[in-house]
């Protein structure tokens, strides 16, 4: 049987966090897939935003249940929950940015990975 790899670990985290935003109804979800982007410091990025503070919250709340329960991990380094603008969850492998609405615009984290394998998720009603 094959071991799993931490690329083949990140996919199945990266998948969970989804999850975790979908259940909260983060808005305009988007994975970045860093792997083969040279000098990358992770695998993955999660971006996301929510409409309010109290979302955005939330969101990171959910996130981090998702990946405790289904996945067995816990963030090793949180910032930015105090102000709510952009929660940052990393998770080494994974990271996931949670915006709020107004920040994400400004940051344009997606245009700074443009070479980055990018897939989008439906908004959740």
């Amino acid at each position: 049987m094959k071991k799993a790899t931490d690329a083949d670990q990140s996919v199945l985290l990266t998948e969970a966090i989804v999850l975790g935003i979908q259940e909260v109804k983060g808005r305009d979800i988007v994975t970045l897939d860093l792997r083969g982007v040279p000098n990358s410091m992770t695998y993955h990025f999660v971006i996301c935003h929510g409409d309010s503070d109290t979302q955005v919250q939330a969101i990171a709340a959910s996130v981090e249940r998702f990946a405790r329960e289904r996945m067995h991990e816990k963030p090793w380094h949180v910032e930015g929950e105090r102000n709510a603008e952009w929660i940052l969850l990393d998770y080494v492998h994974v990271v996931v940015h949670i915006f709020n609405k107004t920040k994400r615009g400004f940051y344009g984290l997606e245009d700074l990975w443009a070479d980055a394998a990018r897939r989008t998720y439906p908004n959740v009603a």
